[in-house]
Parts: C-alpha cells; structure tokens; sequence
C-alpha cells in the first residue's frame, strides 16, 4: 500500500524541527511494508543543508517552490491509499491541504497531520474561515504530534471525526550514547531555533540561569540567535546538524528542553529534543508542562523547572554522578517505551484498520 505524504522535509533539519519525526515514523511504517513518497519543496534553503541523502525506505520528491510544480506532485495523490498533509510546509499550506482533498483516489484515507497542533488549534479560534477547519468534513482523521487530550477534545469540538495523537519518540539508531566532545562542552546546553512563541521561555529558563550563575558555562545551538543579546558566559554553536545531535547532549552537564508557548499550555507535547537527549543517556532539565510524567519520572529520570531559579537550582546542586544517573534511567524508559517502533505499529495499525472498514463500507 502506498502513502503519500505533502509535508517540510524529510531530507533537512534546517529550520524544521520535525525532521527526525517524520523519518522515524516513516522508515518504520516503510519496514511494515508502506511504500512511502514524501514531497518536499526546494525552500528556506533546506536543500543547503541536509542532514541525510535520500533513503531507500522511501522515495523522496524535491519539486521547486512554484504553483506549477506544487500543482504537479499533487496530481500524483491519485495513486496512493494513504494521502498525508502535514502542517508547517511553509510554502502554499493551504493550497497542499485542499490539493490532497481534491486529488486523492475515492478509496484513500486523506489526513491533516499536525505536529503544532496547539498553535493550529488557536489560529482555527482566531479565524472562522481557517483552511484546516474548512478541510475537516473532507479528511478522515487528524493525527497530532502530541497534546493529549485537550488537543484531541478541541478538534473534535471543530468537526473531526477522528484526531488521535501520535507521540514524537526515539529512533535509537539515530539517537544514542557517543563519546563526548569538546565543542559541545558546557555545564549546561539548549538546543532550539529562534522562534518568537519561543523566546521568552528561552529568556526566563536559559538566559536568567547563565546571569544567575557567571562561574557556569551555558551552550546555545540553533538557528537565529546570533543577533539576541546574552551573558558573557553564554556561548552560540548555530545550527547543529542532526549527525552532531548525540554529541551535543552527552557531552555537557546537563541539556535543557523549553517548550513552545502554546504546547507547554496544553501539555502533554514533549519536545523530539526529549526523547534524543534521552536517547544519547543525557541528563535532562525540562520546563514544567503537564503530562510529563506519561513519558519520564521526575526527580529519577528527568528533572523539572518552574522558572529560571529552579534550573539554576537544579544546576547548582548537580553532580557528575547524578547526572549520568539520570541519564542512564531516561535512556532505559524511553528504549522501553517510547520508541519510533512502538510508534510505528501503532500508526500501521490505526492506518489498516481504517482502511479495512472503508473497504467493507464501500
């Protein structure tokens, strides 16, 4: 059976913080036998900056950021059982996402998959006229990168008739333990482009540790952040390619994960950084969000920060051996799990079973 799916990039990180998502669920359903297209445009300069090349568990079609060739890979939804558009393109959303209502075979599943959902949702109550809304009665199910059931609840108020959350998680043939490395040193590193639903959060939970504590080294990466104005103990790395990822968490003391405004209000969206950290058996600190104990215990596999002070106090308190304790107990829960395995089966679960009562219906 074939999918296809319109979404960012699979092949860049650059500027699009989904990317280990969508390969990790992709390649899985790929070994569960899906034979998987994913269509990405040539824009914001992802292409300069790949992480990977082109994988052999899915085809990968990079069409030019026009009208005539996003038109073009949308003609090709026909052929497919399963057709996907993910939010977040960043070139022609609206037109991709009534593209592959329009275009798709009468017997394929079409699907909204929303890895910000939260955000879509508040721009759904902003405007009345909103694309996703106007596409609900034409798409079979919304998946969501996270939000749990607040998230669920309010699409479902909106007229979906089915929106189930599928939780980002590790791919630990990408994310693992490495040998630290001495660019990445730091008592404490965060890792996160600039966004501006982002920036306070970064402030209060990054920036005001580093001024609290001048003796301690703090390690920025990502993009943007060249022109923000930091402590002198503040260092910037820029971009980090998704190959340095298991370096950049293990090597410091200690990594930070700050959710985005709009998921640390609804909860239950850790971060992709999350489950990498834990991945590469880093000690992680985490702002506050509700439903974290679902995926790590505090105190024991994660710790958690109400504001800048506590993770100053978390820093100031951590030791080299508890550290590594806490790193070693995120790694063995998220192998247990929260895998891109476990993922896998249960969206080729929820994908067959849909499609089997479309083919009894009809």
């Amino acid at each position: 059976m074939k999918i296809a799916f319109y979404g960012s990039s699979l092949l860049s990180s650059y500027w699009n913080g989904a990317a280990t998502y969508y390969r990790g669920i992709l390649r899985n359903l790929a070994s569960r036998g899906w034979d998987v297209t994913f269509y990405e445009p040539d824009a914001f300069d992802r292409q300069k900056h790949r992480d990977i090349d082109p994988p052999h568990w899915a085809k990968v079609v990079v069409y030019p950021a026009t009208v005539e060739a996003m038109r073009s890979v949308l003609s090709e939804a026909r052929f497919a059982d399963v057709v996907v558009k993910a939010n977040g393109v960043g070139v022609f959303d609206k037109e991709l996402l009534e593209g592959i209502v329009e275009n798709s075979a009468s017997h394929a599943l079409r699907i909204f998959w929303d890895v910000d959902a939260a955000a879509t949702l508040d721009e759904m109550r902003a405007d009345p006229a909103h694309p996703v809304t106007a596409a609900l009665p034409a798409l079979d199910m919304v998946l969501t990168y996270g939000g749990g059931p607040p998230v669920v609840d309010a699409y479902h108020a909106f007229g979906a008739k089915l929106c189930v959350p599928i939780y980002n998680a590790l791919d630990a043939s990408t994310h693992h333990p490495v040998p630290p490395d001495a660019r990445f040193s730091a008592d404490l590193a965060f890792l996160g482009n600039r966004l501006p639903d982002r920036e306070a959060r970064v402030e209060e939970f990054f920036l005001k540790p580093a001024a609290l504590l001048p003796d301690r080294a703090f390690l920025i990466g990502g993009n943007g952040w060249e022109t923000k104005a930091m402590p002198g103990n503040v260092r910037h790395r820029g971009h980090v390619y998704t190959a340095e990822h298991n370096a950049f968490n293990v090597t410091p003391r200690a990594v930070l994960n700050v959710a985005r405004d709009s998921m640390a209000h609804v909860g239950f969206s850790p971060a992709t950084r999350v489950f990498e950290a834990a991945g590469a058996s880093a000690c992680l600190i985490t702002d506050a969000w509700e439903g974290i104990e679902q995926f790590l215990k505090p105190d024991e596999e994660v710790l958690v920060a109400r504001d800048g002070q506590d993770v100053a106090d978390h820093l100031a308190e951590l030791t080299p051996e508890r550290a590594e304790a806490i790193g070693r107990a995120a790694l063995a829960r998220v192998l247990a799990s929260h895998t891109y395995e476990l993922r896998g089966v249960e969206v080729d679960r929820l994908l067959r079973d849909a499609l089997a009562r479309r083919r009894q219906a009809a």
